[in-house]
C-alpha cells in the first residue's frame, strides 16, 4: 500500500500566543493549556512593532527551559527574514518544531529557506498563503513549483490560508454569522487546496475570528474538511475543542475506510448507502483511520439534519467523542470557561 504523509493531521487546533506574553514557557511546557495539541509562538501581525523586542526577549528566555512534551508541537511565527535570523540563532532554538513563515510568495521564499539550510536542526516549515498573491493561480503554481524540490518539500508540514490578510487586502471583514466560504474569499480557498493538494501539498484551514459563535465555527469547520483542509488557527483557548470535535469521525466512515483498505476488498461496492471504490478512495480512507485514532468516534447522540449530533435540552449540535480508536491516548475534553481552562480573550489576541 502507498504511503502517504498525514504527518499534519497532529496539528488539530493551532494556538496562536504572541510572543509578548509571560507565561510562553508554561504554556511550552505544557503547565498551562495542557491539552493542546500544537501551539505557535507568534511575532508577527499578534505583536505592535515597538513590542516586537520585547516579544523576542521573551522568546529568547523560554526557549532554553522547553522541555520534552510528547503530543505538543511548537512552533515560531516569525515576522520576516531578519527576524527569523535572529530566532534561529537563539539558544534551545531546537527545542520547537519549526516555523510558521508569513507572506510567503515566489519571490521571498528563498531567503527564509536559506536561513534555514544554513542550520543543522531538522525544522519544518508552514509558509502562509496570505498576500496578493494568493489570488493569482499562476502565481500560486510558480510558488508550487518553487517549492516542489525535493529538499524543500521534505521539510513543509502544511500550507497555512491568512484569512485576516486576505480580508485585508479586499478591504472588508465577514459578518458574525457567516463563516469563511461564504465570503468573497471562499472561492479563493477553493482555488488554493485545486492548486496544491493534488500535488502532495496539506493545506490548513484559516482562522475563524467569531470568538462567541460557535456554532459559526463548527460549521466552518465542516466546509474546511468538504474542502481538504486539516487543521485549523485557533484564536482562543475556547475555540480548540470546538474545531477538534468536528475531527472526530462518525462509526460508519471508520467501517467504510477499513473496508476500502482490506486487501480482499471489491473494486466497488455498496455500503451504507454509498458507492465504495478502493481506487480512488483509499488516500481518505488512511486518513479516516488516522483521524479516529487522534480525535476519537462519534457516538451516542441522534444526528440531524446538518450531520451534527443533537444534545438533549439544548440547541446545540457537535460530535460527542468516545475512546480513541486504534488504542490511541485518551482524546481532548471540551473546552470549559474556567481560569484553568481558558486565558483571557484580550490577552490571546492583537491589540
Amino acid at each position: 500500500m502507498e504511503a502517504q504523509d498525514n504527518r499534519h493531521l497532529r496539528l488539530g487546533a493551532s494556538l496562536y500566543v504572541p510572543a509578548t506574553r509571560d507565561d510562553l514557557l508554561q504554556i511550552a511546557n505544557r503547565e498551562k493549556l495542557e491539552t493542546v495539541r500544537s501551539v505557535i509562538f507568534c511575532t508577527e501581525d499578534a505583536v505592535r512593532t515597538d513590542d516586537v523586542g520585547q516579544a523576542l526577549a521573551n522568546l529568547e528566555n523560554a526557549l532554553p527551559g522547553m522541555q520534552t512534551s510528547p503530543g505538543l508541537l511548537r512552533f515560531v511565527r516569525v515576522r520576516n527574514p531578519h527576524v527569523m535570523g535572529r530566532v534561529i540563532q537563539m539558544r534551545g532554538i531546537s527545542r520547537i518544531d519549526g516555523f510558521v513563515l508569513p507572506k510567503i510568495t515566489a519571490a521571498n521564499l528563498g531567503g527564509y529557506l536559506a536561513l534555514i539550510s544554513g542550520h543543522d536542526g531538522p525544522f519544518v516549515i508552514m509558509p502562509t498563503l496570505e498576500t496578493a498573491e494568493a489570488f493569482d493561480a499562476t502565481e500560486m503554481r510558480r510558488l508550487r513549483d518553487c517549492m516542489s524540490d525535493s529538499a524543500v518539500r521534505s521539510r513543509i508540514l502544511a500550507l497555512r490560508i491568512g484569512g485576516n490578510d486576505l480580508f485585508n487586502l479586499l478591504g472588508v471583514r465577514r459578518s458574525p454569522s457567516r463563516t469563511i466560504y461564504e465570503t468573497g474569499i471562499g472561492h479563493t480557498i477553493a482555488m488554493l487546496a485545486s492548486t496544491f493538494k493534488p500535488h502532495g501539498f496539506n493545506l490548513t484551514a484559516p482562522v475563524c475570528e467569531v470568538i462567541d459563535h460557535p456554532e459559526v465555527l463548527r460549521r466552518e469547520v465542516r466546509q474546511d474538511l468538504d474542502h481538504g483542509l486539516f487543521g485549523k488557527t485557533a484564536i482562543h483557548p475556547s475555540q480548540v475543542g470546538v474545531i477538534e470535535d468536528q475531527y472526530a469521525v462518525e462509526p460508519e466512515e471508520v467501517e467504510m475506510a477499513a473496508r476500502i483498505l482490506r486487501p480482499d476488498a471489491p473494486a466497488v461496492f455498496r455500503m451504507y448507502g454509498a458507492m465504495c471504490e478502493p481506487a480512488t478512495h483509499r488516500k481518505v480512507a488512511q486518513a479516516i483511520l488516522e483521524r479516529a485514532s487522534l480525535y476519537g468516534i462519534v457516538a451516542g447522540l441522534p444526528r440531524c439534519e446538518d450531520g451534527l449530533r443533537a444534545i438533549p435540552g439544548s440547541p446545540l449540535r457537535q460530535p460527542i467523542r468516545t475512546t480513541p480508536w486504534m488504542g490511541a491516548t485518551t482524546p481532548l475534553e471540551g473546552w470549559g470557561t474556567s481560569s484553568g481552562d481558558a486565558l483571557p480573550s484580550a490577552s490571546i489576541m492583537a491589540q
